[in-house]
């Protein structure tokens, strides 16, 4: 346990990258949006307004779960820390990160609720189909989801550490080729308003079990892959 806290500590060293570029961009994007909602009011628009503006950080948990490989798993190597002590380290890091963020979107709603969007009737984090659902299925949708991203692109790191671009093209094409295939039965079966009434009848509480499935899938690929992937 302490080698594994000694490597989200080392994850840590450059906080900016993993802790103040993710805050920095929730701050802009939350204060551009008020901007734009100034700006929609002045212009005598009554009805309530949105924005996905809070997804943002989110997103950026993509690009963290390839930083947190590239840039410090040669490190790792080269202290003598085994593959899965920085696994484990490295995912508990940011599995603990997204479920931090996730409570404060939680609470932001909660204020958002509060007054009344901010006072322009908005919605920034509390977005009626997830914020309609009790705090544990809001804060689990959330880091479900940002976890999620964290382990697709730790996983399409640990692709380019064990095969290298060759690899990462292969697996790239395939999965094109595997969607592009799906798409083609739904099309000439005429599945497409069957396939849109089951997405409809989706929940915020679905969603994140099929979300956590898919992260728990990644994170055993993640970890089989690093095994033999090299610096």
């Amino acid at each position: 346990m302490n080698r594994i806290i000694k490597v989200a500590r080392m994850q840590l060293i450059n906080k900016w990258t993993f802790i103040g570029i993710p805050l920095l961009v929730l701050a802009c994007s939350f204060l551009l949006t008020l901007a734009i909602w100034a700006i929609v009011r002045r212009a005598g628009a009554e009805d309530s307004v949105y924005s996905g503006g809070a997804q943002a950080p989110m997103w950026y948990f993509l690009a963290l779960g390839i930083q947190a490989l590239t840039l410090t798993f040669p490190f790792s190597m080269a202290m003598s820390v085994s593959r899965r002590t920085f696994y484990l380290g490295t995912v508990a890091l940011f599995s603990v990160c997204a479920l931090a963020l996730s409570i404060f979107y939680y609470l932001m709603g909660l204020v958002e609720t509060a007054t009344s969007g901010w006072g322009v009737n908005g919605q920034f984090f509390a977005l009626g189909w997830v914020a309609e659902n009790n705090a544990v299925v809001q804060i689990a949708f959330y880091w479900v989801l940002m976890s999620l991203l964290f382990m697709l692109g730790f996983f399409s790191a640990t692709l380019y550490m064990r095969w290298r671009t060759t690899g990462v093209l292969l697996f790239t094409i395939s999965l094109a080729v595997v969607l592009l295939g799906t798409v083609a039965i739904i099309t000439y079966g005429d599945h497409w308003p069957a396939v849109g009434q089951w997405l409809a009848a989706w929940t915020a509480g679905s969603v994140t079990l099929l979300g956590a499935g898919l992260a728990v899938v990644l994170a055993g690929a993640s970890y089989l892959t690093l095994r033999k992937a090299t610096a």
